[in-house]
């Protein structure tokens, strides 16, 4: 009903704009002397004609959308919109009299006049239109803002906008005429010298973004609103140095890649979080290759309904898969990405799995029944103080459950299969990096024996399963990572807890490592360990101190901060990379190649093992309970305990010394300082 008034309203001025656009431009053809020869005798080619010219003018305005637009908002835009309406309905009016032959004919100078009046009156009707709302709300339209009350009074935000391009223009625009926003624009800043000193919609450009603290300390500023969609990572760094220190607000817009879908608005606005500093510019992708292999192909995610998982499934989702299955051992996570996936995916076939990657029974009738074709192996056990207290299960999960989907996926024909890794895994002093590195060699050896030659040079169609691990270092805001910790100590109001005062890691947007593990399976040809360009390591204080601030704190004064040492199996430096491996460059300048290491002599027995004869290369004797059966000649002599009898009746049906029968009949059952033990001889690097 209000947009039935507003339209009516409208076209009720429109109506009396034409006809006074045709007295006013008879008025000036005549020197406004309605007494000159010939003024009644011409003036009849429009008074006889009037409902007819107004009406046509009027269907003009429809179909240009005069009435659909939003004239709260009216800008350039909508004064072409004006514009071009203007001069098509000069020629409606035109085309229709020459039809009828007035006799006298029009003017031709009545034409011209017209035009001008119906472009100044149409455009003045509306914008006067809107002001009279404004009024009536309460709002303060242009000039008559100098009468307004002062925003402070009615609890407004005093906001300083950095960025005097589009996006800053609507902000500023939409702020001006939504009152309910409680926000008052009263200063701007861009770095482009041109635009200094001038006005942007009526506010001052007053400097750069290196005066952001004296514009801030000048107008009592309230809130920063960053409102550059362009802006790379360096300039947003930069730009929230400056304004940390005033006490105002940062509220950031999104990247343009997260606003193709959306226009610049108030609502699009959010706070700036500690990944806009972190983040990096965006990745730079081949999106042929990657439909290449994921287009039209059921692709499996193990880990589904984890952080890495879950990104994974919503990245994939968008090459169009015949299915997408998320497989994880957690129901909660993996329904809520069900339910996720049927608001934004409905087309699309996803299968949530409910299965341990270590249940080889259930992992073989899932491949039986899916068939996937690609395979993205996410599931891990990756909490490095949790494995060090369950390092029997960090190494079920870690690597045999590896080993199984690896097997598998070979066994059903799955074409490629990418795991990922961890920089953990590199000289690893805890069981969760030791567990991964086991899984990088559990790769690199099906591969070998999947392509017949190490390198892989085969062609893809000419060889089995390809196999790829790609090792990246922590993400923001993963399950169990220290953001999301420090967020939640900073809510109970601290203290903020930090192992050591020197600690660094890598980080990385969950977003963009995803990004990079598709990309590295397009790349991929079989048997590489992938590294991703993670940047410079942050030190963990100063991500600690740049999250209080966010959050509106000062660290050490608000928030306090406590080093508690180092946990279990914790080192205060990461890297990446062993240094005899040789780093090469890919295709892709935030990918690179590491050379695959060979496993330990005991490592490659185990996985070389198989029948009868694996038992020999066993050797090791796990201590479970009371007695263990040692795993020798085929046979495994049966010990006093059941772990005993276990082993020897394996041991009987030839699996004895493999991989998985070590790890379910040995590991399984052996106390934390056994399984530590274990993990020194099968990877003599590790050094927990």
């Amino acid at each position: 009903m209000i947009k039935f008034s507003r339209i009516a309203t409208l076209v009720v001025l429109d109506a009396a704009c034409v006809n006074i656009s045709y007295f006013l431009a008879y008025m000036l053809r005549f020197e406004l002397d309605m007494d000159a020869p010939g003024f009644y005798e011409f003036y009849s080619a429009y008074t006889d004609n009037f409902v007819w010219l107004t009406a046509i003018k009027l269907v003009v305005l429809f179909a240009f959308g005069m009435y659909n637009s939003l004239w709260k908002y009216a800008g350039a835009k909508e004064m072409v919109k004006v514009l071009a309406a203007s001069i098509f309905a000069t020629f409606g009016a035109l085309a229709f009299l020459i039809f009828v032959q007035t006799n006298p004919p029009m003017p031709r100078s009545i034409y011209a006049i017209t035009f001008l009046f119906d472009t100044a009156l149409f455009g003045g009707a509306r914008f006067a239109y809107r002001y009279a709302r404004e009024l009536r709300g309460g709002e303060r339209p242009g000039l008559l803002s100098v009468f307004a009350k002062d925003p402070n009074e009615a609890g407004s935000s005093r906001v300083l906008l950095v960025g005097a391009g589009d996006a800053g223009a609507s902000i500023i625009r939409e702020v001006r005429y939504s009152p309910e926003r409680h926000m008052d624009v009263v200063a701007v800043v861009d770095d482009d010298k041109s635009k200094r000193g001038h006005k942007i919609l009526g506010v001052k450009i007053e400097g750069g973004s290196s005066d952001i603290p004296t514009v801030v300390e000048k107008h009592g500023i309230t809130e920063v609103i960053i409102a550059i969609p362009s802006a790379t990572r360096q300039q947003i760094k930069e730009i929230v140095g400056r304004t940390s220190g005033t006490g105002a607000r940062i509220r950031i817009l999104p990247s343009l890649m997260d606003l193709i879908d959306e226009k610049v608005s108030v609502s699009a606005l959010r706070d700036l979080d500690i990944e806009d500093l972190l983040g990096r510019d965006p990745v730079a992708l081949d999106t042929d290759g990657i439909s290449g292999y994921l287009a039209g192909r059921t692709v499996l995610v193990t880990g589904g309904g984890g952080s890495i998982g879950s990104e994974l499934c919503r990245q994939i989702a968008a090459y169009a898969p015949k299915k997408l299955i998320a497989l994880d051992i957690y129901e909660n996570t993996v329904f809520e990405l069900a339910n996720e996936m049927a608001a934004t995916r409905p087309e699309m076939d996803f299968e949530p799995v409910i299965a341990s990657v270590a249940d080889e029974v259930r992992m073989r009738r899932v491949f039986e029944k899916l068939r996937p074709q690609v395979v993205f192996h996410a599931a891990a056990h990756k909490h490095v103080p949790l494995m060090e207290f369950n390092p029997a299960e960090a190494v079920v999960n870690n690597v045999l459950g590896t080993k199984i989907v690896c097997d598998l996926a070979a066994e059903f024909g799955a074409c490629k299969f990418v795991m990922i890794s961890t920089d953990k895994a590199v000289n690893p002093e805890n069981v969760m990096g030791a567990t991964k590195r086991l899984a990088e060699m559990v790769l690199s050896v099906a591969s070998s024996e999947a392509h017949g030659n190490e390198g892989g040079s085969l062609p893809a169609d000419a060889r089995g399963t390809s196999y790829a691990a790609v090792r990246f270092g922590n993400v923001l805001g993963s399950n169990g990572s220290v953001v999301p910790i420090f967020r939640k100590q900073i809510a109970r109001g601290g203290p903020v807890t930090v192992t050591d005062r020197d600690i660094t890691r890598y980080f990385m947007t969950i977003p963009e490592a995803v990004q990079l593990v598709i990309q590295a399976g397009a790349m991929m040809r079989g048997g590489e360990i992938f590294i991703l360009d993670m940047g410079e390591p942050v030190r963990i204080l100063d991500l600690a101190e740049n999250i209080i601030r966010l959050s509106g704190f000062t660290p050490h004064d608000d928030i306090e901060i406590v080093f508690t040492g180092l946990r279990p199996g914790e080192k205060l430096h990461e890297e990446l990379s062993y240094g005899a491996e040789d780093i090469n460059k890919t295709a892709h300048d935030k990918i690179f190649l590491g050379k695959a290491m060979s496993p330990s002599e005991r490592m490659a027995a185990a996985l070389d093992a198989a029948g009868a004869g694996g038992a020999a290369v066993s050797g090791y004797a796990g201590a479970a309970g009371d007695g263990a059966g040692a795993a020798g000649d085929g046979a495994g002599a049966a010990g006093s305990g059941d772990a005993g009898r276990e082993a020897g009746a394996v041991g009987a049906g030839g699996a004895a010394g493999g991989l998985e029968w070590i790890i379910r009949e040995q590991v399984a059952h052996m106390n934390d300082d056994e399984v530590k033990s274990w993990l020194r001889e099968f990877l003599p690097e590790y050094g927990g």
